[in-house]
């Protein structure tokens, strides 16, 4: 079972960015995306700062959000990294299942990872995990280099969103035509 403590939080602001993202996505009609809360047992409590300090994770959580984008349903993980090696143990096998399996169903699954030292946002679509997770089965490598990720689905500056995946969105869909 897993414990939940501080570390959790590493991805915070990455993820604080996408939920306005998402606001502003929705607010403009665009898209209804939302975090996926995940189910905890708090172990231990800081009464004074009511604060939970220990937990147990209730179940085993998919991934950080879904939704629909113009009657598209989507899902996808978050992710921060901070250096141009991504270690493929930051990704569950129960999170690349259930990407599979949405998949199955029509929908869109992707990650999007947040290269902190170089300040850039990547769009990770489900088939190029893919590749990376299956060759890792293999006995290949447990992890994947920056130099590896098609330069096309890096997310571009954009005045007014922070996180503009559906830009990339867009792209994953054309090149599976």
């Amino acid at each position: 079972m897993a414990t939940w403590n501080s570390r959790g939080l590493r991805g915070s602001t990455l993820e604080e960015m996408i939920n306005r993202t998402n606001e502003k996505y929705a607010e403009s009609g665009l898209a209804l995306i939302q975090k996926v809360p995940t189910p905890i047992t708090p172990i231990k409590m800081d009464k004074e700062n009511r604060q939970i300090t220990l937990a147990y994770f209730d179940q085993k959580s998919t991934v950080d959000y879904i939704g629909a984008v113009q009657g598209i349903p989507v899902c996808f993980d978050a992710k921060e990294c901070a250096a141009d090696t991504f270690a493929l143990q930051n990704i569950h096998a129960h999170q690349v299942e259930f990407m599979r399996r949405f998949e199955e169903q029509k929908g869109i699954a992707f990650f999007l990872i947040f290269y902190t030292h170089r300040d850039l946002l990547y769009y990770l679509p489900y088939e190029m995990l893919r590749f990376f997770w299956d060759r890792a089965l293999e006995g290949g490598r447990k992890s994947f280099r920056f130099e590896e990720l098609n330069p096309e689905y890096v997310l571009p500056k954009k005045h007014g969103v922070l996180v503009p995946y559906l830009d990339m969105l867009q792209k994953d869909l054309y090149d599976r035509e």
